[in-house]
Parts: C-alpha cells; structure tokens; sequence
C-alpha cells in the first residue's frame, strides 16, 4: 500500500504482549507520527507467516530464523534492531522416559518431533546440541507436522513429515516418538522428561558463558515504508526504545535479553545465522550489516 509522503502513518500491526512492549501497548507510549493498529492474531506466530507470503500487516514482530529466510528470499521486509521476545531455549527439548534415559549425544539415530523444523527455537536447540554437546544434527530424523512460513523453503533430507493431524507432544507421551521440540515448558506428565536435567539453569549458563540471551523476535516494517518514511522507521524505534524502558527489569544476569541497535545484537545474529546455514534452513551465509538497510543499520 503506497503510505503519505509526510504527516502521521497508521500501521496494521501484528504484535503480541511482552513485558518490553506493555507500555506501547496499552497506550502509555505515544507518538505523533505513527499510529499502531494491533490487527494481529493473539497467538504472533500465527501472522508470521501471512505476513511473509502475503505481504500483511505494515509492522510488527517477526521470528529472526523466518526473517532470514525471508531475506535470502527477496520478500519486502525491512528489521529494526528491536529485540522484543528472547528466552532461553533449553527447556524445550524432551524426551520419552519410556524408551530409555537420554543424554544429548543420545539422540543421534533417535526421532524427534517438532512442529516446523525451521522454527526459531528449534534452530537454536539445535544449535547448541551441535556446539555444546557435539551432536551430529544429521544422523537424528527431525519429524515434523507443518512447512516452513517461506513458501520457497524446503526441509533436508533428515525430515519427515508426519502424516496430516499428527500431535507431536501425544506422539511423544504415546512414545511414538524418542523426544520433541515443543517450544514451551515440559508437559505435566511422568513419561516425559527434560534432555537437560535442569534446563533453566543450564540456559543462564549458556547465556553467561556466550554473553547473550537467544533471541527469538525482532521488528520488522515493509520495506516500501522504510524506503519512502525513514522518519517513521526512526520513530517506531524510538516509541520501541522508550516502552522498553518503561520495563524495568529488562537485564538478567548483567545480559539484557531484549538488546536495541546492531551492535548489541551482532553476537546473536552473528550465531543464528552460522546455525541456520548449518542446519540448511537457509542456502548462504550472510553478514550481519546486510540483514539492515541504511537507517536501520544506525538505530541506536
């Protein structure tokens, strides 16, 4: 959609609630220049892929794997070095007691479910089984229920997809399955375990020896906005900025986990990229300085 040369912008936005992003949300932070419409789904994920297919909504949070994607891609999205979601992913990786004790290197030969294997949690579970652990993501069949939000992604040869109306977490407490990425925390069911024993500590230990939180979303506009209202890509930034702000305990550990600008996220992007192109989610290794344009790159 063609936007007003000058003068105030309203934005379709899909952005969910996360303590960086209350204030703006809930109308304490605003602006004279940009109006946010919150026409997302309640669940984010599910515009991302809308949004990269279809070119909806003019803003809002995106899965940093789905935006490299995106870009190798070509699709028309400009990112703000806006971190908005990031967590510690150890605690997504399970396995079925029920077919015997697991440890990380187990896993190899094994299968294990996951919704999508481009998903951003599962790249950087992935990641850090191959780094820490020196699991060969290869030799472990990756099952899966849905494709990926590119339409022009396909999976590797190491992937499965499960026959249409599978639940990977019931395959895994069935033990139909050796473990699962299931994105969120353990199901409440003694069949099933962590493949870390005490994933949260094992994250904050990850974090402290890497000097950074896994990040999962960051912001992003249509590329058209950001090419003809760099003044507005400015100011969503700054409202950004200043509802993070508004957050008060946003560090954890001495490592903030929603970091602002390029350089304060290099280390991260720098380490999803190398594990996407690793894991053949993505065909080609990219620079971290070619993932922005040249406002966004000086956001600050």
């Amino acid at each position: 959609m063609p936007y007003p040369a000058s003068g105030p912008v309203t934005l379709d936005t899909n952005l969910a609630d996360y303590p960086v992003t209350r204030a703006l949300k809930a109308g304490a932070v605003t602006s004279d220049r940009v109006r946010f419409n919150f026409t997302g789904p309640k669940v984010a994920n599910q515009g991302f892929k809308p949004m990269v297919r279809e070119g909806k909504f003019d803003a809002g949070e995106l899965a940093i794997v789905t935006f490299l994607q995106a870009k190798i891609y070509g699709k028309p999205l400009t990112l703000l070095p806006a971190v908005v979601m990031a967590r510690g992913q150890h605690h997504t990786i399970h396995y079925n007691v029920a077919r015997g004790a697991l440890t990380p290197k187990d896993i190899e030969g094994k299968r294990f479910g996951t919704r999508s294997y481009s998903v951003t949690t599962g790249v950087w579970v992935r990641g850090i089984l191959k780094d820490e652990y020196g699991v060969d993501l290869g030799k472990v069949t990756w099952c899966t229920t849905d494709d990926g939000h590119l339409a022009e992604y396909k999976d590797p040869s190491n992937c499965v997809r499960l026959p249409a109306g599978s639940n990977v977490e019931k395959m895994l407490v069935d033990g139909e399955l050796d473990g699962a990425i299931l994105g969120g925390d353990l199901p409440d069911e003694p069949r099933v375990a962590p493949l870390f024993p005490d994933p949260h500590r094992a994250a904050e230990e990850w974090s402290k020896k890497n000097g950074m939180v896994p990040i999962n979303h960051l912001f992003v506009v249509r590329s058209e906005l950001a090419q003809t209202r760099p003044d507005v890509v400015r100011e969503i930034f700054r409202v950004l900025k200043e509802s993070k702000a508004q957050y008060s305990d946003s560090t954890k550990g001495g490592i903030d986990p929603v970091p602002f600008g390029v350089e304060a996220n290099r280390k991260a992007l720098e380490t999803i990229i190398r594990y996407s192109y690793e894991q053949q989610v993505i065909p080609r290794l990219m620079s971290v300085d070619e993932l922005f344009d040249d406002v966004t790159r000086e956001l600050v």
